[in-house]
């Protein structure tokens, strides 16, 4: 440098000339940002149809777009269709799709690509949307960007099913072309496409240039890193690692408060947090002390404290709640308020049903916060005799053990959707995907069936009022509370929406 200096450059000249450098060099990282969001765990399969879990949610967020999409207020907004019309006996849907979209491999996304990914859904072995999206009987072409879904029944929840995985568009080619491994490869048509996966360690997505909204993307990269700990997420925040964190450790919240170095979001979920009782799924079920008789399961239940439970295992961070929904949602049944802990009562239920110091196990996801609400549940229901046994289980693998019918109870996280039947007709209905109880009863079937198909609200609010008078003593899932959101970010990081499924969109992030 010093040679170069003096034979070619005066000091003012080379002063300017690497102020220049410098500034090229920082326009070339503004133009090369990367994004990386630390998840509390590692998704399921990365194909919309067959996934599970909410974290695999997040990370369609960037990769899949939807044909509709949820506002802060829950009302549906377009995507990749620009607007929808019902018949007037709401048993057609007419889609008008946005031109000039195309998936990530080029491919055109047109009316036979929705036909395509909608029927994909509903027949694919394994698909986890075929209950969401039964009554929809057939899909019609009507031109390249007009197509009509015809349904067997009117359908109330559809359009809100539309806005998440069952209205994911793929790649109609590169789901032919891998059958059996789309999840390995999967090709959507959001801002971001699928670069690299290492499971447990990130996920590596890259810009896709083809991008119909390419203006709202200000990114090169994403990467998704799931990091169980939530105290080594929030380091990872604090040393520069991460951008963005979400659950953050409800214990930590304050401190961040206090420190006032990063972003906090803070916003209610449209789900709960729920124990779910194998009471006739596979021979595990027979085993089950709580799944025999429902006075155990009440007895359970009344030895708990939710509010509780709530402030020792949630630091605050959620509403008591002991249904589907919670208390402020017009759908609550108040005819059956938040019972209050009742040992005593526990146990007299106990000595009716002829059960003794009852034992089994509970499969809790590995995360610290399900830890922690865990280890309240067990120290409260000890009190009335029960015997919990702890069985932390990696999130994805949770899935597969409830599915088979290999567990005896377990605390789930469910993060709701903006309908009800959302949060029901998949958990309830007989020989649905995520009815991990295996509870099944026709009048449930029919009360769940009948909810769907009305748009009148005042119906609906009565037919699901008389399916809470079938489950709620039933129980075979024990509802303990609803969480917050919590986002912790960089606070140079712009456009963050705050959407109560609780999805980070990329669209309109920006450092």
């Amino acid at each position: 440098m010093r040679t170069f200096f003096r034979s070619n450059l005066s000091s003012s000249r080379l002063m300017r000339a690497l102020v220049a450098m410098l500034a090229l060099s920082a326009a070339a990282v503004a133009s090369a940002q990367t994004l990386r969001i630390g998840l509390a765990e590692d998704p399921d399969m990365l194909d919309p149809a067959l996934a599970r879990t909410v974290v695999g949610r997040f990370v369609f967020a960037s990769m899949c777009d939807k044909l509709v999409d949820v506002d802060e207020k829950l009302g549906i907004v377009p995507q990749l269709a620009t607007s929808y019309q019902w018949s007037p006996d709401n048993k057609v849907l007419t889609l008008k799709l946005r031109q000039g979209v195309t998936f990530q491999d080029g491919e055109k996304f047109d009316a036979a690509a929705v036909k395509f990914n909608i029927e994909r859904g509903k027949n694919l072995p394994g698909s986890a949307r075929k209950g969401e999206l039964a009554p929809v009987e057939s899909v019609q072409v009507v031109d390249e960007t007009t197509v009509k879904l015809i349904l067997s029944t009117p359908f109330a929840p559809l359009l809100s099913i539309l806005a998440d995985r069952a209205g994911m568009m793929v790649s109609p080619k590169a789901a032919k072309a891998h059958p059996s491994d789309f999840a390995n490869n999967p090709v959507c048509s959001g801002p971001f496409k699928l670069k690299e996966r290492v499971p447990q360690d990130r996920i590596v997505l890259e810009r896709y240039d083809g991008y119909w909204d390419k203006s709202a993307i200000h990114f090169d990269k994403v990467i998704y890193q799931p990091i169980i700990d939530a105290t080594v997420r929030l380091a990872n925040l604090r040393s520069g690692q991460l951008d963005i964190i979400e659950r953050v450790a409800t214990s930590d919240m304050a401190a961040l408060k206090a420190e006032n170095k990063f972003g906090l979001a803070r916003f209610p979920e449209l789900g709960y947090v729920g124990i779910s009782i194998n009471t006739g799924k596979g021979e595990m079920a027979k085993n089950n002390p709580l799944g025999r008789d429902p006075r155990v399961r009440e007895a359970f239940e009344l030895s708990l404290d939710r509010d509780g439970i709530v402030q020792v295992g949630a630091d605050g961070e959620g509403v008591a709640g002991n249904q589907w929904v919670p208390p402020s949602n017009p759908y609550y049944d108040n005819k059956y308020p938040v019972p209050k802990r009742n040992i005593a009562r526990a146990k007299e239920l106990l000595k009716e049903a002829g059960v003794t110091n009852p034992s089994f196990s509970l499969m809790v996801p590995t995360t610290a916060s399900d830890q922690k609400v865990a280890q309240v549940v067990q120290a409260m229901a000890k009190e009335a005799g029960f015997d919990i046994k702890i069985q932390l289980t990696e999130s994805a693998t949770t899935y597969q053990l409830a599915d088979s019918g290999q567990y005896q109870a377990y605390l789930r996280n469910w993060s709701g959707r903006p309908d009800p039947d959302g949060n029901l007709f998949a958990f309830y209905a007989c020989k649905q995907a995520m009815n991990f109880p295996g509870y099944c009863d026709p009048k449930i079937d029919a009360l769940l069936s009948d909810a769907r198909g009305t748009v009148d609200v005042a119906q609906r609010r009565k037919l699901y009022d008389q399916f809470a008078d079938v489950i709620i003593p039933a129980k075979p899932v024990v509802y303990l509370y609803h969480r917050n959101w919590l986002w912790a970010y960089n606070k140079k990081l712009a456009g963050l929406r705050t959407i109560p499924d609780g999805l980070i969109r990329v669209q309109g992030l920006k450092m």
